[in-house]
């Protein structure tokens, strides 16, 4: 395969190899305004690739990194950040340390999979899905990723108002200012531009980690708690059993596969560039986990001292822990928390409007202007704006919202796996790059957890009684 690679722009639609097939003439072939900024792209990856070095190699590395690091500091979104924080009040640290990094190493195996499969086939997930299974399964996949989106997406923008609430804005300039930013992301139509944008917004996630240490944690007791990982607080009732599915799904959800492999494919990535991909993920991964277990540890204080923080929103946590951290530390918190709503705000709107046009036969692509684009734009302005204007209907139940979302997150993740593991084990469009045996024992254990920790809601739900077999009250 060339360096440039062949995009799904310049292949018949139901193509479903590397390139155009023999019969296609150069005729069928049409060159777009995305195709000509993706090859300016590639020619910069070429260029760093044939010159030896260390610092060709770490030039390489940047310019192939983003994908990865946005997807998993993505996911440490504005309800991932509240699960987090409500853990570490309510839960204290000894289980859940361990826990969050258990569920950042299954989110590392689930992407991998979308890394190979984006790298390998030049395609988005959804539009793999319409080809590989048909239109019905692939128009349901899109659908029911947009609903689970719209609703991820109504947190979001509640973790940006209440962010910003602790610093006194209203909550509807707080919410117009993030759409604003939104747009403002969206003016360059060019992937490499709107990639590094977002990804300079996401380094601050981050921010929980001063607040972390202005906290004062005691280092000898963090360390115990993440290698002898201690029971679960209280044993398996409906509240820890809603905590856990809340984290689980603050990590790992069906979002994540959609706009990894379409940014893969939207970013030009090849199969030479899988091991750059891997330890894009990986790293990603990593400073998303220091972030998420930074956020328990900033909150663990409140459990200490027996404060209850079952309704906390983000503003209220951040009061609340004025004491522990000072005003520096909690004005730190909430600006963490507008960032992770607003960064989320960003590449989950983007994942839905990646979705719809390789659903719909549509330009898709942040190299795209308006005019050329004019689909996917919109629907990633209108989901994106109706998630917000919902948010500011009164007496909403916020951090009801936020928790169930995570749940329903989870509850819909078995589904999208199994997708992914028939599209990453199918030799015809995957060659050499299915799935060996150890990677799909890893998937196949990832589910069996998902679907046991949405079978436990059930019960809590059905028959809160049956949990005593647990251990639980």
């Amino acid at each position: 395969m060339s360096e440039l690679g062949t995009t799904p722009q310049t292949r018949p639609p139901n193509a479903l190899d590397h390139g155009a097939s023999p019969a296609t003439s150069s005729a069928d072939l049409h060159i777009t305004h995305e195709d000509i900024d993706r090859a300016h792209d590639r020619e910069r990856v070429s260029a760093m690739r044939a010159r030896p070095g260390l610092w060709p190699r770490a030039r390489l590395l940047w310019l192939l990194i983003g994908p990865g690091i946005l997807v998993m500091l993505g996911e440490n979104d504005g309800p991932s950040m509240l699960s987090y924080a409500s853990t570490g009040a309510r839960f204290g640290i000894g289980f859940f340390l361990p826990f969050v990094v258990l569920t950042f190493v299954m989110a590392c195996v689930v992407q991998e999979m979308t890394v190979r499969l984006g790298a390998a086939t030049h395609r988005g997930h959804a539009e793999l899905i319409f080809d590989r299974f048909g239109p019905f399964w692939g128009w349901f996949s899109m659908a029911d990723l947009m609903v689970g989106n719209f609703l991820t997406l109504v947190t979001e923008f509640i973790a940006i108002r209440a962010g910003l609430g602790f610093f006194g804005v209203p909550p509807a300039f707080a919410v117009l200012s993030a759409l604003l930013v939104l747009v403002v992301a969206l003016l360059t139509h060019r992937y490499w531009t709107w990639e590094r944008i977002t990804l300079a917004a996401a380094m601050f996630n981050l921010i929980f980690i001063p607040v972390a240490l202005l906290s004062h944690p005691h280092w000898g007791e963090i360390g115990r708690a993440l290698f002898t990982w201690k029971p679960l607080p209280g044993g398996i009732n409906q509240e820890t059993i809603l905590i856990l599915l809340a984290d689980i799904g603050a990590t790992v959800t069906p979002w994540m596969l959609f706009f990894q492999q379409s940014a893969i494919a939207d970013k030009g990535l090849t199969t030479r560039d899988i091991r750059f991909s891997r330890i894009d993920t990986i790293l990603g991964a990593t400073l998303a986990t220091l972030a998420a277990l930074a956020t328990i540890i900033a909150t663990a204080p409140l459990f200490t001292h027996g404060m209850t923080a079952a309704h906390f929103e983000a503003a209220e946590f951040a009061q609340a822990l004025q004491p522990f951290v000072g005003h520096w530390g909690a004005a730190l918190f909430a600006l963490g928390m507008f960032e992770a709503g607003m960064v989320a705000a960003v590449t989950i709107s983007t994942s839905s409007a990646y979705a719809f046009g390789e659903v719909a036969r549509r330009p898709h692509s942040l190299n795209l202007p308006f005019n050329q684009g004019k689909s996917f734009y919109l629907v990633l302005l209108l989901e994106a704006a109706a998630a917000a204007g919902l948010v500011l209907i009164p007496g909403i139940p916020l951090v009801y919202i936020v928790l169930v979302v995570n749940v329903i997150a989870v509850l819909a993740m078995p589904p999208a796996l199994l997708f992914l593991y028939m599209l990453v084990n199918d030799r015809e469009i995957m060659g050499d790059l299915v799935s060996p045996a150890w990677a799909n024992m890893l998937a196949l254990g990832i589910v069996v957890i998902l679907v046991a920790a949405g079978l436990l809601f059930g019960v809590s739900v059905v028959s809160p009684h049956a949990l005593a077999i647990f251990g639980g009250k």
